[in-house]
């Protein structure tokens, strides 16, 4: 990530973990993410990556899979992607809808 960017997100939250899906399965951080808030202990995530990676939205993807597995109304969940050093908030539908690319057709006309 951006180091001013990753500056900014430590504005916001000293408690931040770093995850490399190039690494690290996308089930596997979904299982750990998910046992983390189990405990009772989380209020709140926030998943920020560089913007343009094919690994890193799949951190976006997690919260739709977290929805499946447990409820999250008590969880403040925010998303953002860094550009030029700017934290940019994107929200869950758009995620969402970047997932279903014949609907995403529809809306955009490219």
């Amino acid at each position: 990530m951006q180091p001013k960017g990753y500056e900014k997100l430590e504005k916001i939250s000293k408690n931040i973990y770093n995850l490399c899906l190039e690494n690290t399965h996308v089930n596997m951080a979904i299982t750990k993410i998910g046992g983390m808030i189990r405990t009772g202990k989380v209020h709140n995530i926030i998943f920020a990556t560089v913007d343009e990676s094919p690994h890193c939205i799949q951190m976006h993807y997690i919260q739709d899979e977290l929805r499946e597995m447990m409820n999250l109304e008590n969880i403040n969940i925010k998303n953002y992607v860094v550009v030029n050093d700017e934290l940019i908030e994107i929200s869950p539908e758009l995620i969402l809808l970047s997932k279903k690319l014949s609907e995403l057709k529809e809306k955009v006309s490219i």
